[in-house]
C-alpha cells in the first residue's frame, strides 16, 4: 500500500529551490541528473560511489533511466568516487536541501557510521546498494548473497580444476564487506572441498592496477598458475587480460595452457571474454536491479512504508540485519552455456 503525500505551495516552492541549491553545492563529483514528473513525491538524495568500474557504470545509467520513467524526485545525483570523506559530504547537501531519504554505496562500510547515526537522528531513511553498512541504521540493504558469490566461484573453479592446482584469488578490498564475504566463503569452501589447491589471496582495495602488480608478481613466483577469481571483473577484467596477453598465457578455453578465470560483476565486456574463451564464466550481479529496488525502497521508506522478512514477489528474500533489513537479489552464474540469454541485464545494457 503506497501512502500519498501532497504539498503545500510553499513546500512545493522551497523543494525546487533546494534542487537549485543543490546543484551548485555538490562536490567535484557530483553529476546533475535530476527526475522528471516526480511531482509532489519526496525528495531522493542519490550518490553513486564511483566512475572507474564498468560495473557501476551501467548501475548509474539504469539509475537515470528508471528515475525518468517512473517519475522519481530524485536531487541531482552526486559521486563520491570511492571516498568516504566525499560520501560524508554529499549526503550533508542532500539532508540540507529536503531529502526524505537517502541511497548510498559506500565503498568503506565501517567508517560510513557516524553519517548513518546523523541521517537516523534527523529521521532521513538510507538504502544502501550492493554494501551493507557495519554499522549504523539502514531502512534496507539491496544486495545479492555475497558469500554465494565466493563460495559459487570455489565450486565452479575446483570442479573446473579437478580439485588440483594453484589459483589466485584478486581480492577486492577487506574493509568492505562485499570483499570479506567474498573472501571469507571462497576461503572456507576452498578449504572444506578442495585441500589440494594452493590459493593465493592478494587484496587489491577494488584497484585494477594493484591487481595487475600483484598477479604479475606471483606468476613470476608460479608460472603454473592455472586458476584466477576476480572478485569484480569491472575493475579486474581489462588489466587481467592484458597482463596474460602481454606473457603470452593468454590461452582460450580448451587450448592446452589455459587458465580457468572465473569472475563476478555481469558486465557485458565480461560475456564477450567468455564468448571468446578468455574467461570461463561470471557471476552476475544485477545492476538493473540493484538501480530498480533502490528507488523502490528509497520511496517506500519516505512515504513510511515498512517490510518484514520473508519471500518477496521479485524471486528474492528480505532477512534482518544486525542494523536493520537486507533483500537479497538473485545473482545466477554464466558460462558459455547461458551466456546470450536475453534476460541477462549484461546483455540488454545500453
Amino acid at each position: 500500500m503506497k501512502l500519498a503525500r501532497t504539498r503545500s505551495t510553499a513546500a512545493a516552492a522551497t523543494a525546487v529551490l533546494a534542487v537549485l541549491a543543490l546543484a551548485t553545492a555538490c562536490n567535484r563529483g557530483s553529476t546533475a541528473t535530476a527526475a522528471s514528473g516526480g511531482g509532489d513525491k519526496p525528495a531522493i538524495g542519490i550518490d553513486l560511489p564511483r566512475s572507474d568500474s564498468d560495473f557501476w557504470n551501467s548501475y548509474a545509467e539504469y539509475l537515470k533511466k528508471d528515475i525518468k520513467s517512473d517519475g522519481v524526485n530524485a536531487l541531482p545525483l552526486s559521486n563520491s568516487q570511492n571516498d568516504v570523506t566525499k560520501l560524508v559530504s554529499n549526503v550533508q547537501v542532500f539532508q540540507n536541501t529536503g531529502a526524505k531519504a537517502v541511497v548510498m554505496a559506500p565503498q568503506d562500510t565501517g567508517a560510513i557510521a557516524s553519517t548513518l547515526d546523523t541521517l537516523s537522528a534527523a529521521k532521513i531513511p538510507v538504502v544502501s546498494v550492493d554494501t551493507r553498512p557495519d554499522k549504523g541504521d539502514v531502512y534496507m540493504v539491496v544486495r545479492a548473497d555475497n558469500k554465494a558469490y565466493g563460495t559459487k566461484a570455489c565450486e565452479y573453479l575446483g570442479e573446473q580444476l579437478g580439485g588440483k592446482g594453484k589459483i589466485a584469488e584478486l581480492q577486492g578490498a577487506l574493509d568492505s564487506i562485499n570483499g570479506r564475504d567474498r573472501s571469507e566463503a571462497f576461503a572456507e569452501c576452498m578449504k572444506e572441498k578442495f585441500p589440494k589447491i594452493k590459493v593465493f589471496e592478494l587484496p587489491t582495495d577494488w584497484k585494477g592496477d594493484v591487481a595487475s602488480a600483484k598477479l604479475q608478481s606471483l606468476l613470476a613466483q608460479h608460472p603454473d598458475l592455472n586458476g584466477i577469481y576476480m572478485q569484480a571483473g569491472g575493475v579486474f577484467l581489462q588489466p587481467t587480460l592484458a597482463l596474460l596477453e602481454q606473457k603470452s598465457l593468454l590461452k582460450k578455453a580448451g587450448e592446452k595452457g589455459h587458465i580457468t578465470i572465473i569472475s563476478n560483476d555481469g558486465i557485458p565486456q565480461e560475456f564477450d571474454a567468455i564468448r571468446k574463451g578468455q574467461i570461463d564464466a561470471t557471476i552476475s550481479q544485477p545492476a538493473d536491479l540493484y538501480a530498480k529496488y533502490a528507488l523502490y525502497y528509497a520511496e517506500a521508506a519516505a512515504e513510511g512504508k515498512t517490510f518484514k522478512p520473508g519471500k518477496t514477489d521479485h524471486d528474492s528474500t528480505i532477512v534482518k540485519i544486525d542494523n536493520g533489513l537486507e533483500d537479497q537479489l538473485p545473482a545466477p552464474l554464466v558460462t558459455k552455456d547461458n551466456v546470450d540469454d536475453k534476460s541477462l541485464w549484461g546483455n540488454n545494457v545500453g
